[in-house]
This record gives C-alpha cells, sequence and structure tokens, in this order.
C-alpha cells in the first residue's frame, strides 16, 4: 500500500481503523518528517523529541477512532495537534520554563518594526537554529504565536501563565531573535 493520489488520506484512515499495520506504517512514513519538524520547535534534545514523537504516535493510532475526516488536510492538522500538546505536556513535565512576570521592562508602544531584521539572506535552517536556541520559556511562546496562530489569551490558558507575559515572553522572543540575526548577518 501506498499513500498517493490512488490512496486518499479517508480511505488511508479507513485501513487504519480497521487494524491495517501496513496502512499505519504508510501513515508514519509519510509525516514522520514532517511531524518531527513541528516537534524540534518545541523540543531541543533529539532524545527527548523521539520520546514525545513515539507518545504522539501512540495517541495517534490510539485515537483514530474519534478523527472526524474533513476534507484534505485535516488529518495533518489534527496530528500537528496532537504532537503540539504531546511537546507543551513534556515542556511542563520536564522542563523549567523562564517566564517573567514583571511587564514593567516592555515597551509602551512596542512597535514590531523596531526589531524585525531583513533575513532574505539567511537560510531557514539558521534561523531555526535561532528559534530552537532562544530559552524554553521564549521559545514555547513564539512558536504558539507564530506557527499556532494562539492568541496570548489561549497561550497563557495553555500555560498557565497571565496573558502580559504572554506577550512580553514573546516580546523578548524576538528581541532576541532580531539580535541573533543581526549577529549573524555582522559575521
Amino acid at each position: 500500500m501506498t499513500f498517493s493520489e490512488k490512496e486518499n488520506e479517508f480511505e488511508l484512515i479507513q485501513h487504519i481503523k480497521k487494524g491495517n499495520s501496513s496502512a499505519m506504517k504508510e501513515l508514519y512514513n509519510h509525516y514522520i518528517k514532517y511531524l518531527t519538524a513541528v516537534c524540534s520547535r518545541y523540543i531541543i534534545s533529539n532524545a527527548d523529541l523521539k520520546d514525545v514523537l513515539q507518545e504522539s504516535f501512540i495517541k495517534i493510532f490510539t485515537a483514530i477512532d474519534t478523527f472526524e475526516y474533513r476534507g484534505a488536510g485535516s488529518l495533518k492538522a489534527w496530528m500537528t495537534r496532537i504532537v503540539v500538546n504531546e511537546s507543551l505536556k513534556f515542556i511542563k513535565k520536564n522542563e523549567r520554563f523562564e517566564f517573567v512576570e514583571n511587564e514593567w521592562d516592555l515597551p509602551e508602544a512596542a512597535n514590531e518594526e523596531d526589531y524585525v531584521p531583513d533575513t532574505d539572506d539567511i537560510s531557514i535552517h539558521v534561523i531555526q537554529e535561532m528559534i530552537r536556541q532562544l530559552p524554553t520559556g521564549y521559545r514555547t511562546v513564539f512558536n504558539l504565536y507564530i506557527f499556532e496562530n494562539k492568541s496570548h489569551k489561549e497561550i497563557a490558558s495553555i500555560l498557565e501563565i497571565k496573558e502580559n507575559t504572554s506577550t512580553s515572553q514573546l516580546h523578548k522572543a524576538k528581541q532576541r531573535l532580531a539580535e541573533k540575526i543581526n549577529e549573524y548577518k555582522k559575521s
């Protein structure tokens, strides 16, 4: 069985729901690189990354019966949500967040243009590595806001922090990234 034009997501899901191990393997092989990239935005250690992905796939395969297919891309979105949630669960359990509760060090009118340097001449891999080097709290809020399109209210709820802490962490993450980008351009 190959996941191709002949075999759409819906049919693949039906095979997995019936316990077809080759369909499970096909799904895994098709999405592992993408889901690894998603997970690596949150989890730095390769060993931890593998553990989180393993837990994610266990959850995907055990919860596939609850998945409601809503068209092309819905499976990918559902699996992405599981990987992000498992990553956040791991971080909460195993890592210390570096959240700063005071908002007084945030400029009154934090203009995002002030710290968005041009990145056209920097590879995406270099930028991804810069993001991975951010402290856990900054990186987590940055990823949720930028890549998962979560609001500060949603981030605060997910991470059990204050809304203005989320805002501050995002601001500081962007500042740090801008500094890293500017340093990289000078070298």
